[in-house]
């Protein structure tokens, strides 16, 4: 049906190879490309049967992203590297006149920060080129925007109420790693929290507000209000939302790990000098912590991500939990990865089949709830990734 290209040859890259290798029927032609080729080469070895090519490209450097388009001709580029390379992968996709997906927004390599703002800065020039770029299409973003999407469509006449929750009950039995690149995952958790209230931002201090929730087949966990980017798209998107937060759960020595490598300097994202050397702390700190793609394999547990959203309906007041859980050992055996890795990388493979298809296909810039949800959400159930739902619960929020 469709030639795709991988930038990314990390946990999600590894997900999303093999998931499209499992669906040739869809994804006819697949390369795995990174600035490491040999990351790519190994990913490919593994899944075998040749379904898998492999390049080397910089994925800061235009010029060189243009030319693997261009030798390769995909009809979608999907984006798997570090947020800070967005930028650059959707100008080359503009140049190239490729389609654009990714599943977590641009963030400036200076700043902790997450903005929308300069990838919808692109919608008119994507919109004049004829071209696609989906926005956001992991689990969260992504997921829980397609929940959103779907609860809308089909529960509620107006949603006010929107809490995203976001459990890792898993143990990975180290004393501190991150399941994420630990530079953009050190970066998230630690700034400032913020969520959306009667029509503003309200800023808290970080992990400020925080509760014990109930999640299903785990249990109550302390949860902990953090900023995260499908809040400001979802409030654009349904401006019926009074109130919109998400919810992550963090152990105690995960936190004290935290405050101490703040403490110390090491989660500074500026250079410093160290024995006529420039070196960024964070970078440093990313190099001597655990590779989150070699945790799969002694990760017990489960993940739990869903939206408890509370609104109308014909009138009346309506409550509804939707949500996945994602055991680590199940995505291991499959993938070789772990949780949260697999709970990101199934989600963008159905975002490429949705626009192979067709059916995810129109010019100019989109979060996933701008599209139909509803063959997402079957896709979901078929690809490993089965969502519930509950009507009329208590919410606890």
């Amino acid at each position: 049906m469709g030639k795709v290209l991988i930038i990314g040859a990390g946990g999600v890259g590894t997900v999303v190879a093999h998931k499209m290798a499992s669906l040739p029927e869809v994804f006819t032609e697949i390369m795995l490309a990174s600035r490491t080729k040999n990351k790519c080469d190994a990913i490919a070895n593994k899944i075998g049967n040749n379904r898998v090519q492999t390049a080397q490209v910089d994925a800061d450097n235009v010029p060189e992203l243009v030319e693997l388009i261009n030798s390769y001709k995909p009809d979608i580029v999907v984006n798997v590297a570090l947020p800070y390379q967005d930028l650059t992968i959707m100008d080359a996709c503009l140049e190239t006149k490729t389609a654009y997906l990714d599943t977590a927004n641009y963030e400036p390599i200076d700043e902790a920060k997450f903005e929308y703002k300069w990838q919808w800065a692109y919608q008119d020039r994507y919109k004049e080129a004829g071209i696609t770029a989906i926005l956001g299409c992991g689990f969260d973003p992504g997921v829980t925007s397609i929940y959103t999407a779907y609860a809308a469509k089909h529960h509620f006449d107006e949603i006010q109420y929107l809490d995203i929750v976001d459990c890792n009950g898993g143990d990975h039995g180290k004393a501190f790693a991150t399941n994420f690149n630990p530079e953009i995952n050190i970066r998230e958790v630690t700034q400032k929290g913020k969520y959306w209230e009667n029509g503003q931002w309200v800023e808290t201090e970080p992990h400020e507000i925080h509760k014990p929730l109930n999640y299903p087949n785990i249990g109550d966990r302390e949860s902990y209000v953090i900023y995260h980017e499908e809040l400001e798209s979802l409030v654009k998107n349904y401006p019926s939302i009074k109130r919109a937060r998400f919810w992550m759960t963090f152990g105690q020595e995960y936190l004290t790990h935290l405050r101490v490598i703040q403490n110390i300097g090491m989660a500074g994202i500026e250079p410093i000098m160290y024995e006529g050397k420039e070196i960024v702390p964070i970078q440093f700190l990313k190099a001597v912590l655990p590779n989150p793609g070699d945790l799969g394999e002694n990760y017990t547990g489960e993940t739990s991500i869903g939206c408890r959203i509370k609104g109308l309906k014909d009138g009346q007041e309506k409550t509804y939990y939707v949500y996945n859980n994602c055991k680590h050992q199940d995505a291991f055996n499959e993938t070789g990865t772990q949780g949260v890795s697999y709970t990101t990388g199934v989600p963008a493979t159905i975002g490429a089949m949705m626009y192979l298809q067709g059916i995810w296909k129109k010019p100019g810039v989109f979060n996933v709830e701008e599209f139909d949800p509803d063959p997402f959400m079957e896709q979901l159930n078929k690809l490993g990734l089965p969502w519930h739902e509950l009507h009329n619960v208590d919410l606890e929020l």
